[in-house]
């Protein structure tokens, strides 16, 4: 009886600690607030980047030109930065969402191939993977950034600059040999398949 009565407990404890993972719904709607704040953010400033810019053809020298023109693309490189932090955001909420909680059945509805592309997540080396990438191309775009107001004033600034363009183009050869060797971050069943067509040939 008293196995019985631990048993009874156990199993009773265990239903509980399994639903505490509910817990991780926090971490996914606030990821997606966050997300959303930062669409919001990107749209406002994109608005702002129209009114601030519209003007430019009024210019009549190529100084004042250029000057604006550093300054839009400046602009720009910031909006696409926040836009992709708001992709982070929106692909973690999501993740967790799908590790944790439960599969989204909507999303998967007369073949979405979107769905198929974002929310193929199987474990957290898919989501790390997913993330890792998204978070690379913000890393570039803010090194794309800070190189347009770089001043090259002598050969080590030069190099300096150079170093970093060569890192950039190693980080994104190296990423792509990853997915094309294990296909970890190959987001579709179509991209994988054809990595596996790809090894089989070679």
């Amino acid at each position: 009886m008293e196995k019985n009565k631990n048993t009874g407990i156990g199993q009773v404890f265990e239903r509980v600690l399994w639903r505490t993972r509910w817990a991780v719904l926090l971490a996914v709607v606030c990821s997606i607030l966050a997300a959303l704040i930062m669409f919001y953010v990107s749209a406002a400033d994109t608005y702002y980047a129209v009114q601030t810019y519209s003007d430019y053809y009024l210019l009549d020298t190529a100084a004042a030109r250029d000057v604006m023109r550093a300054e839009a693309v400046g602009a720009v490189v910031k909006i696409i930065d926040i836009f992709l932090l708001a992709i982070v955001l929106m692909i973690f909420g999501l993740g967790l969402y799908e590790l944790y909680i439960s599969k989204i059945d909507h999303a998967y509805e007369d073949d979405d191939e979107s769905a198929a592309h974002m929310l193929s997540i199987n474990d957290l080396d898919d989501l790390k993977s997913r993330l890792g990438k998204v978070i690379m191309m913000i890393l570039i775009v803010k090194f794309f950034e800070m190189a347009i107001g770089m001043q090259i004033e002598s050969i080590r600034d030069l190099l300096i600059f150079g170093g970093g363009i060569f890192l950039i183009a190693v980080t994104l050869f190296a990423s792509e040999k990853a997915a094309r060797k294990g296909g970890q971050w190959k987001t579709r069943s179509s991209d994988r398949a054809g990595s596996a067509d790809d090894r089989r040939s070679e």
